[in-house]
């Protein structure tokens, strides 16, 4: 990976970089374009959301510079992504027995 690291503590990402992961969420916004379209049933969410996933994770690597983090940052990003994804789920719960 093209990284430069300063001595401020500033990661420099490169620009050939920035343009992969650019080119990447396009590529992803738009296989979540033809997915939403698709008649996959129960598959058009787990597609969508497995997408939107990767899109996020995309972000959090490269535009908030997560992935040059120690491993306890990112272990508290994991527990706080888990925490709101049990939340979430609770959520469809309650709506599945109304």
């Amino acid at each position: 990976m093209a990284l430069e690291k300063h001595e401020t503590g500033v990661h420099v990402i490169s620009y050939k970089v920035l343009m992969m992961v650019w080119l990447t969420l396009m590529i992803l916004t738009g296989l979540t374009v033809w997915v939403s379209r698709q008649d996959l049933g129960v598959g058009h969410i787990l597609g969508s959301l497995a997408i939107a996933v990767a899109k996020g994770g995309l972000v959090i690597a490269f535009f908030m510079h997560m992935s040059f983090e120690g491993r306890l940052l990112r272990w508290l990003l994991f527990v706080a992504l888990l925490t709101l994804a049990v939340f979430i789920g609770f959520t469809f719960f309650d709506l599945a027995y109304r």
